[in-house]
């Protein structure tokens, strides 16, 4: 690894720790009612928004209201997004006369945005009108990401509040992720990044003609005001194929950065939020420590495997040119502008954090340098995670975390003064299964199948790594891919779906169940036997659970796709 990786990774890491204090500060502000410096503008705004929509602020909701009050917003928004595509010819906002989307692919993509996942099986400049783009997906880029943050929030009154019998309210804490976390900062960033040259314009595809004298046509659009939510709401829908790598999205290295940090910025801030919300900023510091830790190690890793030469793997390349292997490392699927720490940066970022979006294309990593970002996902989107699911996961690992503890020293496991019981261990262990079983039972079928093998690239276990990774993305509702899986088919539009549903909801209500029963119990004061959940022996015990788990789970399907395609690299074949 050279010195110009390890400076980019701690520069990139230096910027979201400085984020984490204020702009955590800020969403405890907003989340628990008090005044911020938005509220002389946005408080009439949210105040309209409420009584055109009947709500009552001041009405709390039990956890099961919390969640069924989700899951309506959730119906209601798959319904609206669904209809939209599959009438987008007859819609305004189309100058390209894109037709309809058809039946399965409008079904995959609406159940995609919807749970924050945004797989695309589809080239959106040739698929999307622009109405689509920014009524259908944009709108979902905010409110997909805003109800994950209020679901984080509902847990953390779980810890914080005693003998309560509510979790908050839903409608409110959406509309106030929305409005006063989202959206500004999202009209901030897509300001910069007009500034730095990405298009925002209704204009009709530019048809160009090329030095050789070949016509182009250049698409173009409401880029920025995608590209800004996509990044900061953890959603990753591209609105160019090539996503991040595409200049139009990511024009130049300070876009790299900017966009960077967007993607780790509001996950990693929640957990100052959290610390504030419990009245203990220290737990809070020490969810992100582990969240940290974890992300370093897969980052050094994924740097590491891209920056190898391999005589090997180049001499099985002899049928290309020299540089297809560069003596650097592996150049090949990234972009010059970016390199190989710029890229594998973002790969280990953008699926620790159930973002999705890329800017290199992860099917011509190394096997070790792509087996990270598969690995990431797998281990249930938490390392920081999408906005809101990445805290409420570490919180439920933290829970089986405590439960061990408590099993080796002898007494009741508790965390932040509740005592743990068998109802919140067996719904964290519920949610915490649920990513397993959605990637690898339908990875497992589409493995077997003629309708799942027809859309492999490559053979042998480079092939079972594409099928094993779409499933990882799905599962972890992160939505990148590995780009060698021909993945627009009824089949696996329809199983992915599938995936996405239960990796997002399956999670969800366990988690909404561990919150109410939490509000619900009185805190205990610390004593002598409590077990210390804010030093270094926290933040080992919890990293090394969440390594255990993922790692039990999900080694031996590893270990028949990314780790035998390495050994079988340095054995001479490749696929």
């Amino acid at each position: 690894m050279t010195a110009n990786a390890i400076v980019q990774i701690a520069l990139f890491a230096v910027l979201v720790t400085l984020t984490v204090k204020p702009l955590g500060a800020y969403m405890a502000a907003v989340f628990q009612g008090e005044r911020t410096l938005f509220s002389p503008v946005l408080g009439p705004v949210e105040r309209l928004f409420y009584r055109a929509a009947g709500i009552h602020p001041e009405t709390e909701q039990h956890w099961v209201g919390y969640a069924l009050a989700m899951l309506a917003f959730t119906v209601a928004g798959f319904l609206f997004l669904y209809v939209l595509l599959r009438c987008q010819a007859y819609l305004p906002l189309n100058p390209q006369g894109l037709a309809n989307v058809p039946p399965d692919l409008a079904f995959n993509t609406a159940v995609s945005f919807v749970t924050n996942t945004n797989w695309q099986s589809y080239a959106g400049e040739t698929t999307l009108s622009y109405f689509s783009q920014m009524v259908g997906l944009t709108m979902h880029n905010f409110v997909s990401a805003a109800t994950g943050i209020a679901l984080a929030i509902a847990l953390i009154r779980g810890f914080a509040r005693r003998s309560a019998s509510t979790v908050g309210n839903f409608w409110v804490d959406l509309t106030r992720a929305t409005l006063y976390v989202l959206l500004p900062l999202a009209i901030v960033m897509a300001v910069v990044l007009i500034g730095q040259g990405v298009p925002q314009n209704l204009g009709s595809y530019t048809l160009a003609t090329t030095l050789e004298g070949v016509k182009q046509t250049i698409a173009q659009g409401p880029v920025a005001s995608q590209e800004a939510i996509k990044m900061l709401g953890t959603n990753g829908g591209g609105f160019f194929n090539a996503n991040s790598a595409h200049p139009f999205e990511n024009p130049n290295a300070l876009t790299n950065l900017i966009e960077l940090w967007s993607i780790f910025a509001i996950s990693a801030a929640l957990t100052y939020t959290f610390g504030k919300m419990v009245g203990n900023t220290r737990q809070g510091w020490a969810i992100f420590a582990v969240m940290g830790l974890l992300y370093l190690g897969g980052q050094f890793v994924c740097t590491w495997a891209e920056s190898q030469p391999s005589a090997k793997l180049a001499a099985l390349h002899v049928d290309q040119k020299p540089n297809a292997l560069q003596a650097g490392g592996n150049m090949e699927g990234k972009e010059v502008r970016f390199g190989i720490a710029g890229s594998t940066i973002w790969a280990t970022a953008t699926t620790d954090a159930s973002n999705g979006s890329v800017n290199a294309m992860h099917d011509s990593f190394t096997p070790l340098g792509g087996l990270v970002p598969m690995f990431n996902m797998e281990l249930g989107e938490i390392i920081f995670g999408g906005v809101g699911s990445g805290l409420y996961g570490m919180l439920l690992f933290a829970i089986i975390a405590m439960f061990v503890a408590g099993l080796m020293v002898g007494r009741t496991p508790e965390y932040l003064g509740k005592k743990l019981e068998s109802k919140e261990v067996k719904m964290a262990i519920l949610a915490i299964l649920v990513t397993p079983l959605a990637c690898l039972v339908p990875a497992a079928i589409a493995a077997v199948l003629p309708q799942g093998l027809a859309g492999l690239n490559n053979a042998g276990p480079h092939g079972f790594s594409e099928i094993l990774y779409a499933f990882s993305s799905a599962a972890g509702n992160n939505g990148s891919a590995f780009a060698g899986l021909s993945a627009n088919t009824p089949f696996y539009n329809l199983l992915l779906a599938a995936a996405m549903l239960l990796g997002r909801f399956f999670w969800i209500v366990p988690m909404l169940a561990v919150a109410g029963s939490l509000a619900a119990k009185k805190i205990v004061p610390a004593s002598e036997g409590t077990f210390p959940t804010t030093g270094p022996l926290f933040v080992g015990l919890l990293a090394g659970v969440v390594i255990i788990v993922g790692g039990l789970t999900f080694f031996p399907a590893l270990a028949l796709g990314p780790l035998a395609e390495h050994f079988a690299m340095h054995a001479g074949t490749i696929y």
